[in-house]
Formats: C-alpha cells, structure tokens, sequence
C-alpha cells in the first residue's frame, strides 16, 4: 500500500512538472491568420535572419535577399512572391507585411 501511495505522489508530481514548463521561442502565428493590422511592430526580435528568412520562405517568398534588422527589431529586405518583386518585413511576432 505504501509503494503505490509514492508510486502515485511520483506520477502527480512528474505531471505537475511537464505542465510547468514554458516556452522560449517566439511565437510562430499559422501562415493563413491575419496579420496584426499596425505590423510591423517594433519590438525586441529574438529571430536570426536565418529564422526570419525561413519565415518567409514557409509563406510561398523565394529569392529571399538583403535582410537587415532596423532599430525597430524589424527584419526588412525583398523577396519575390507570385513572379513579383516585393520588399518584405518580419516583425518579432512572425508578422509578415510586404510594402
């Protein structure tokens, strides 16, 4: 009776534990959601310009180029996207906008 007590104090606390745990990577809205209406939002970014390149290249962007990160945390270059030419942003919350 004693081992199946700690057996099952053991199970709640391991459970308890995997429910704590957080995240640590920014948030990776689903490329069919409407972006915020006011992006880019400046921001401190914690994506790579590889990650942010990814970003766009997940969303249908190819020849991804010239990425640099403005003093608003937002990633800026162009890509192309349905045989055209666009100037692209990524903000810290995976906001894509294109200007």
């Amino acid at each position: 009776m004693r081992n199946m007590v700690l057996a099952s104090l053991l199970c709640a606390c391991l459970s308890a534990a995997a429910t704590a745990q957080t995240s640590t990577t920014a948030p990776t809205p689903s490329p069919n959601a409407p972006a915020d209406a006011n992006a880019p939002l400046p921001g401190a970014n914690s994506f790579t310009e590889g990650q942010a390149k990814s970003r766009l290249e997940a969303n249908g962007y190819t020849n991804v180029s010239e990425l640099k990160k403005d003093d608003n945390g937002v990633w800026k270059g162009t890509a192309t996207h349905s045989g055209a030419q666009v100037t692209v942003s990524v903000d810290y919350r995976g906001n894509i906008t294109r200007n």
